[in-house]
């Protein structure tokens, strides 16, 4: 009975009604009902269509403005329009995992409701700053390349920058797979239709499916629910934080969500400031992206994927999302078209929380690899074209020595998965160190 209980106690029997004035492209336009911003209404569309799921998104003297999360088809003028006095929340319990749910957290894999009292919602604050841990704990992510030589902390959050077609969806099944997290939560935001079962059955797999819960809004979605995706997928996280577990958030992607956010600002009037932009656009990220990190009982290590325009990193949308963001790694094309999987570029990306999670000893190692890379990239022309000869310096020796042992070191099958002691054992090899047992702490064997 505590379901139908609780049912009962939400039921508002009085409800405020108004009538649709106008439609316009996205926008929608009633004459009422009394609402807020945020607040979700249902329109009623006639001839036995059913209704219409839309949310308050702006207020002009007694006209409300809606944006719908399904397609306008069959609303007309005077279509009533029902406030629900609530706004957008989602139902969560351990149930969820191994589900995918649409954008408003409904079942989207017909494998039954979610049944559960408990809602979470979908727009939330931010943990205070004052109250959330400390970084200092390292995560697993089964990538050598991210966890020998960018390594990151649980509550973390990176930005996987990248162009069109190198492997950022591939990246994040990897980690999905192979994490040490305990709960994947995976938003999969105005992408392609048919990824959705290609990232669970190729990326995810069994395995990784069986601890992860799955938010699906895909590119023919209306703007409305591109956005709120980006949204129920963070609550999600957070109920699961909330519950002291370790969760990764892996949202695919931020760029699709700015875009969606242009689109609804753009149809309510904004000017577009930077690039076709409005000022909504750069408001909302760091408010969804602050939500993710550490609290006083869980941590939630986020990795956002950013199609970057033409493999510019410079672009307004990659730019701001990097200056939030605890680090960033670069999908590199170059890389890409070597075959050289994951196509990370180590020395474009950064983990700024490495010094917090690495020990004296790895972080020698690390400096160590690096400068070899960095010193073979500075001479690489040189030595394509020949012109470099062997003895002239030995610091260029020595990186042409070890060059294939380095990049055997960062490229992985995607069905390889790596421990962190295999890791950092066989990059110290590489530097001719040894690795402390006290250094790998907590996830010396995971």
């Amino acid at each position: 009975m505590e379901k139908y209980l609780g049912a009962a106690e939400l039921v508002d029997p009085i409800k405020c009604a108004g009538k649709v004035v106008k439609v316009q492209g996205l926008l929608i336009e009633s004459r009422g009902p009394q609402a807020i911003i945020g607040e979700v209404c249902r329109i009623d569309v006639p001839k036995g269509r059913g209704s219409i799921r839309a949310e308050v998104v702006g207020l002009r003297g007694d006209t409300v403005q809606l944006m719908p999360f399904d397609e306008t088809s069959g609303i007309e003028v005077g279509c009533r329009v029902v406030a629900s006095g609530s706004l957008l929340s989602v139902k969560v319990s351990p149930k969820l995992l191994g589900r995918t749910l649409d954008a408003l957290g409904r079942p989207y894999d017909e494998k039954g409701d979610i049944e559960s009292t408990l809602s979470y919602p979908a727009v939330a604050d931010p943990p205070d700053p004052l109250k959330r841990k400390r970084i200092v704990e390292r995560l697993s992510t089964g990538v050598r390349a991210i966890d020998g030589m960018l390594p990151v902390g649980k509550g973390q959050r990176l930005g996987i920058f990248a162009g069109s077609g190198v492997g950022k969806s591939t990246l994040l099944g990897m980690i999905a797979r192979n994490t040490n997290a305990d709960v994947n939560v995976v938003a999969l935001i105005g992408e392609r239709g048919r990824e959705v079962n290609d990232f669970i059955a190729n990326d995810l797999g069994p395995e990784g499916l069986a601890r992860s819960v799955l938010i699906v809004s895909p590119s023919n979605s209306p703007p409305l629910a591109r956005l709120r995706g980006a949204y129920t997928a963070t609550a999600v996280a957070e109920y699961f934080r909330d519950q002291g577990l370790d969760v990764m958030l892996l949202f695919d992607s931020i760029t699709r969500f700015a875009r969606a956010q242009r689109e609804i600002g753009l149809a309510t009037g904004e000017p577009p400031a930077t690039r076709g932009y409005p000022p909504s656009v750069f408001d909302s990220m760091p408010k969804l992206l602050e939500r993710c990190g550490t609290s006083q009982k869980g941590t939630i290590t986020g990795f956002y994927t950013i199609l970057v325009d033409g493999d510019d990193m410079d672009e307004p949308i990659a730019d701001t999302v990097r200056g939030i963001l605890d680090g960033h790694l670069v999908l590199s094309r170059r890389l890409a078209q070597r075959y050289h999987y994951p196509a990370v570029d180590v020395l474009a990306s950064i983990s700024r929380l490495a010094p917090n999670v690495s020990g004296p000893v790895s972080r020698k190692v690390v400096g160590y690899v690096r400068r070899l890379m960095s010193v073979y990239a500075e001479a690489e022309d040189l030595i394509d074209v020949g012109a470099y000869k062997s003895g002239t310096n030995p610091a260029i020796d020595e990186a042409i020595a070890k060059r294939e042992a380095i990049d055997g070191f960062l490229v992985q099958a995607v069905e390889e998965k790596s421990t962190m002691r295999d890791t950092l054992e066989t990059l110290a090899s590489l530097a001719g160190m040894q690795i402390p047992d006290e250094e790998f702490g907590a996830y010396a064997g995971k």
